[in-house]
């Protein structure tokens, strides 16, 4: 009896040896390396996995960046250049400089601008609402106010204005991530150039209807009349599909189409009034006369 039993706790412990040694040998043989660097990388990343980068989180962007071996092309859009400088450390390159995007809503069909045709009443998802109807406002391609933008911001950055109607994007929390213009069924949301001490134009209006009937649902809609296109001296503007749309890397912020549009469709942002801009210049000139 005790030989039989010596004998079970041998094979047990010879059948374990082995099948502990096939383990190893298939571990060692089929395991996957991971360059340390990867973890480092993500270390200096904001861990938002937000997808604003184009890929599915912080850890596949640090990735791409290890496995590509250049930042080129690449940019965590929360971090900014401040955590592309650390991660241009880690891997031993350098970052060049990246320019400061925000999203901008380009529609003005709030309340105030457009006439109610219809009452919608339905679930509280843009997605649904487009499917459905043109707008409260009869615009087919203009905001639907539901708030889906909202609902994907992770850093609190947009709001649905109750008086407007419109969401309206806080400037100093919104990372340009871009999660806000890709859920917009009706692609309202653009991400663009923050623009030279944050002054930017725009064109408040994708409508892509004919003039008439565009003034008709909205009273700042772009007719695509073209005098702001005349009056660009940079090339800037075009007219595609009855609306205007300025080239933010063109545009010198003259200024010189929100004058010439007839409708008010074109958008200055955080410019100082023209008023004080006139006064400052007849100071100035009075200075240098006296001088």
């Amino acid at each position: 009896m005790t030989s039989v039993i010596i004998y079970s706790i041998v094979v047990l412990s010879l059948t374990a040896a082995i099948l502990a040694i096939v383990l190893y040998v298939t571990a060692q043989k089929f395991q996957i390396y991971e360059d340390p660097r990867i973890g480092e990388v993500t270390e200096k990343l904001p861990g938002a996995n937000c997808g604003g980068c184009g890929f599915a989180g912080c850890k596949a962007l640090a990735e791409e960046i290890v496995k590509k071996g250049s930042l080129e092309g690449l940019l965590c859009p929360v971090g900014g250049l401040a955590a592309m400088s650390e991660i241009a450390s880690v891997m031993g390159l350098e970052v060049g400089e990246s320019v400061p995007k925000i999203a901008v809503v380009r529609c003005s069909g709030s309340k105030v601008n457009t006439t109610s045709k219809v009452k919608y009443d339905g679930a509280k998802d843009c997605l649904g609402a487009s499917l459905t109807m043109a707008s409260e406002g009869g615009c087919p391609n203009g905001c639907l106010g539901l708030g889906n933008c909202v609902a994907v911001c992770a850093f609190d950055a947009i709001a649905i204005d109750k008086d407007s109607g419109l969401p309206v994007v806080d400037e100093d929390k919104c990372t340009a991530c871009g999660n806000c213009a890709k859920i917009c069924p009706r692609k309202v949301i653009e991400i663009r150039n923050k623009g030279i001490k944050d002054r930017r134009v725009f064109v408040g209006c994708i409508n892509k209807e004919k003039g008439a009937t565009a003034k008709k649902n909205c009273a700042v809609a772009c007719i695509g009349c073209g005098k702001c296109a005349k009056a660009c001296e940079f090339d800037a503007i075009a007219i595609d599909n009855n609306v205007a749309y300025i080239d933010f890397h063109k545009c010198k912020l003259c200024r010189k189409c929100v004058a010439e549009c007839p409708t008010g469709a074109i958008h200055e942002v955080n410019f100082p009034p023209k008023k004080d801009r006139e006064v400052n210049i007849e100071l100035t000139e009075t200075n240098d006369t006296k001088i």
